[in-house]
């Protein structure tokens, strides 16, 4: 058959190996095979040929077809806690973007941080067969992950941790030693964390290892300083409010652990006429997009979140082949900005 007459029509399998003189099992082999040359089915020469024809011609295999052969959907479930979290929606676009390039597809879906929804979600994904799943909305005090290895669902975590189960996340405690190093330096000996939400990994990670370093540095944070709050912007408010109310003194720094949640507690300190940067220092967590642009820009742990979306992936695919996995954790940094650049002020919380 020519190269014409099959430009007609859809390429097959045979018609590939028709063209190259060779088993259609061996073409097969070589185009559904991870490896440079499939495991013995040709000579690195004849792979070549056949990936060469096969693109030539414009081969796609036929995923109804793939999936019955080899009872795999090539389809990966992500769960995220809300399709509007920006940090999730970044790590989601490092998911996708690597599970393409292994030719998978990719589908989200929100829990909103709910255990019930979470998993009616997952169910609602293993009924669509996805190979595995990559979950963003893990809770530390939730036996979800237990049942899911019972039943041998293949997952990662991404964003969050939970000891025991392999995970890609930003390395949070690290993190919070970041914000204590440099508020340390900055003079400030009073400050308060708005921590999130406890359980959380992020939350309770990042508010660990600013405390504990804190504490390293010589410094003390009584526990009226750490408020646990949402991880939005309300969230970040409310926690700020009840800082600025239980305090005589006002804290010359506050570290919030999601930048959304800095942004609320900046609105916050501005409606009680507090400069941000020069009355009260506020360091964020993220990096993300909006941190530089604010009207006083946000000092903020950069988190590589489109990496940390590839590598969840990149450990999926090695589950899926029957690989050992470890947790990764990736190294995050510092960005100072106008909102803690400054040196330590003292002054006392205003009257209310």
């Amino acid at each position: 058959m020519s190269d014409a007459s099959m430009g007609a029509r859809a390429v097959t399998l045979k018609d590939l190996a028709a063209s190259l003189g060779v088993h259609p099992s061996t073409v097969s082999r070589i185009l559904h095979s991870d490896s440079d040359v499939a495991k013995g089915a040709a000579s690195a020469a004849t792979a070549q040929r056949v990936r060469d024809l096969a693109e030539k011609l414009g081969y796609s295999p036929d995923p109804q077809a793939t999936s019955l052969r080899t009872r795999r959907t090539r389809m990966v479930g992500v769960i995220v806690p809300r399709l509007s979290d920006l940090v999730l929606a970044v790590m989601y676009e490092g998911i996708d973007e690597a599970a393409a390039g292994i030719s998978y597809s990719t589908f989200v879906m929100n829990s909103r941080d709910d255990p019930v929804r979470q998993r009616q979600k997952i169910e609602t994904m293993l009924a669509r067969r996805v190979d595995g799943l990559i979950i963003g909305d893990a809770h530390l005090d939730d036996n979800l992950l237990a049942g899911l290895t019972t039943r041998g669902v293949p997952f990662v975590l991404v964003s969050r941790r939970v000891p025991g189960y392999p995970s890609a996340t930003c390395d949070d405690i690290v993190g919070g030693q970041l914000v204590a190093e440099h508020l340390w330096a900055k003079g400030h000996r009073d400050v308060a964390i708005i921590a999130g939400e406890s359980y959380a990994s992020t939350a309770v990670d990042r508010t660990s290892g600013f405390v504990t370093r804190w504490k390293e540095l010589g410094g003390t944070i009584p526990d009226s300083a750490v408020v646990w709050s949402r991880f939005d912007t309300a969230g970040g408010r409310e926690a700020a409010e009840a800082i600025l109310q239980n305090r005589g003194l006002l804290p010359t720094a506050v570290f919030a652990v999601n930048d959304f949640a800095a942004i609320g507690a900046m609105g916050a300190l501005r409606s009680h006429g507090l400069q941000v940067g020069r009355d009260v220092a506020v360091v964020g967590f993220n990096d993300t997009s909006l941190a530089a642009e604010l009207p006083v820009p946000l000092s903020s742990v950069h988190s590589p979140m489109l990496d940390i979306g590839k590598t969840a992936v990149n450990m999926l695919q090695r589950i899926l082949k029957g690989e050992s996995v470890t947790s990764t954790r990736l190294a995050p940094s510092l960005f100072v900005r106008e909102s803690s650049a400054a040196h330590s002020t003292r002054r006392r919380a205003p009257a209310r």
